[in-house]
């Protein structure tokens, strides 16, 4: 075998490390100017709007979320409603307001593959 191609494939060669300082020069060159443009950017964007123009919450404090049941709207005759005659989601307050529970034993989704 011959041993000094091994060699000289193994030690470094002078160009070869001046190729790797360069790149490496020249990709931090790249990082700084590209957060210099950023910055640059951001500051010529516009300002965000200051206290009193954004939305505040009511005097009587924030809203909280509120749970019912809700009945569904009637389809009416059976037939099928066009998107024109369809009224807004939701129907009105159910007369009973108790939380629907799965059955035991039940995964709770169609095809659950729960007991029969």
């Amino acid at each position: 075998m011959n041993t000094t191609a091994y060699t000289l494939a193994a030690s470094g060669s002078a160009l070869g490390m001046v190729a790797i300082f360069v790149g490496g020069v020249l990709i931090t060159a790249a990082l700084i100017w590209a957060v210099q443009y950023g910055i640059r950017i951001r500051r010529s964007e516009a300002r965000r709007t200051g206290r009193g123009k954004r939305p505040t919450p009511p005097e009587s404090g924030p809203v909280h979320e509120t749970r019912e049941q809700r009945a569904p709207n009637e389809m009416g005759d059976g037939e099928r409603l066009n998107p024109h005659e369809l009224r807004p989601t939701g129907g009105t307050p159910s007369a009973d307001q108790h939380r629907p529970r799965w059955d035991r034993g039940s995964s709770g989704s169609f095809g659950g593959g729960g007991p029969a």
